[in-house]
């Protein structure tokens, strides 16, 4: 069976960049074991705020705002590990990590110490669809793979504060009223619009969807008819869609390309 990852197409390493809603975090930590059991080493950080992870997630976390200071620390550490988490800073009151400026994702990228950085470069308080704020996502220019967070329990239900994040942003970009019903179309809305999900990406990384929570027929169901939805917009814009759940088994996860054009042949990313 394919470690997740491989369904993905991920290889040949650089960073990969997770914004949205609805398992973001789950997604990366889970990315972060497969790719540093089989293909490492293995960065795991954020550019906004994540909880800080458990020795389950990751078995080593630096605490920084020095680029530097973490690259010298993890390479140490990765004489016997092949991942590590780092934060610029702890917020000890919420649990959090807080995350470094696009730039010194460059600069940890391009010191060659890691072969992969997962960047979770949005924040949703736990909901499973959002809007973003102006300021966010906060996505580094040197990404090369950007994955697209919705979570499917989102769709269907009211509009309101409850599943969606920012609401009163997701109605405005949207048009739909809060209290209506979250459809297909306003979801695919929400990824595709100038202001919307996929804002910051860089021009020459390769866009997925990913619709997570995908835990039964009807929540499936609800995938592909979103995934139709983007397939008629998004000529040229998404590479592929992925229907699963981020904690589940790869061979329910459905993959849907866009072209048959392999996406890691044509990424292109500032050098």
């Amino acid at each position: 069976m394919k470690d997740l990852y491989e369904h993905m197409g991920f290889r040949g390493g650089g960073v990969i960049t997770l914004v949205g809603a609805g398992g973001k975090t789950t997604l990366m930590f889970r990315l972060a074991r497969e790719l540093s059991a089989i293909d490492g080493p293995v960065l795991t950080t954020t550019t906004t705020k994540i909880y800080r992870p458990g020795p389950d997630d990751s078995p080593q976390v630096i605490v920084s705002a020095s680029a530097e200071e973490v690259l010298a620390r993890s390479s140490c550490i990765l004489e016997t590990s092949r991942h590590v988490t780092a934060g610029a800073g702890f917020l000890e009151e919420q649990g959090k990590l807080t995350g470094f400026e696009p730039e010194d994702i460059r600069q940890l990228r391009d010191a060659g110490l890691f072969k992969w950085i997962l960047v979770e470069a949005d924040g949703a308080a736990h909901r499973s669809l959002k809007a973003p704020a102006d300021h966010e996502p906060v996505v580094p220019d040197c990404t090369r793979w950007l994955v697209v967070l919705v979570g499917l329990d989102a769709i269907g239900r009211p509009l309101d504060g409850r599943r969606v994040f920012r609401p009163e942003q997701y109605s405005r970009i949207t048009g739909l009223a809060i209290g209506e019903r979250v459809t297909e179309e306003s979801a695919a809305l929400a990824i595709l619009h100038e202001q919307g999900m996929m804002k910051g990406c860089p021009a020459g990384a390769i866009r997925y969807v990913f619709f997570n929570k995908a835990e039964d027929p009807v929540a499936r169901r609800t995938g592909r008819k979103t995934a139709e939805v983007l397939l008629d917009r998004a000529v040229g814009r998404l590479h592929a869609v992925f229907i699963g759940t981020a904690r589940g088994d790869t061979r329910k996860t459905e993959r849907i390309d866009f072209s048959g054009v392999d996406p890691c042949e044509q990424s292109e990313v500032s050098s």
